[in-house]
Parts: C-alpha cells; structure tokens; sequence
C-alpha cells in the first residue's frame, strides 16, 4: 500500500522548494494524503481489516500534526496547502 517512485517524485516536484526537497512539510503532507487516499479505497473494500484502519489513522494523526504547524507557521500557504489537495480545514 505505498505509492510508487515516479507518484512520490512528482508530487515532490509539485509540493517542495526543488526536485530534492522531500522534507518540507507541504511535500510530506502531499504524501500522505495520496497514502491516506489509497488506503480509504482499500477500506471501503475490507471493511474489517483493523491493522490497515489502524495504520490509516496513524496517517491521519500525522498529516493533522503537520498541517497544524504549517497553519501556525504560515498561514496563507496553509491555506493554499489544503485548496490544492482538496481536504477540509478542520485544524483548530
């Protein structure tokens, strides 16, 4: 259930600073949401697979975690952020 080389270096392209800038947080939240999206699929499918529930919550909490700190960082790319992936702005 990862997401291929060639998806995770064109969204690396779209989200960072340069080709390399896997880091940032804009890129890491990109990818998870491509997991998280994936992974909501899969479920809709195996309604009882647990440890893949499990997993996409702990996804879940993770992109929460970042978009929080972009939102406190700076505002106005968090905003741009959550348009471009098409998520809802639920981070108090």
């Amino acid at each position: 259930m990862t997401i291929s080389k060639e998806r995770k270096a064109e969204l690396v392209r779209e989200f960072g600073k340069n080709d390399t800038d896997s880091g940032s947080p804009e890129v890491q939240v990109a990818i998870l949401t491509d997991r998280i999206r994936e992974l909501t699929e899969h479920m809709k499918t195996h309604k009882k697979d647990f440890h893949t529930r499990r997993g996409l919550l702990m996804l879940v909490g993770k992109r929460r975690r970042l978009l929080s700190y972009i939102k406190a960082k700076d505002i106005e790319n968090y905003r741009q952020l959550i348009a471009k992936l098409g998520i809802r702005d639920n981070i108090q």
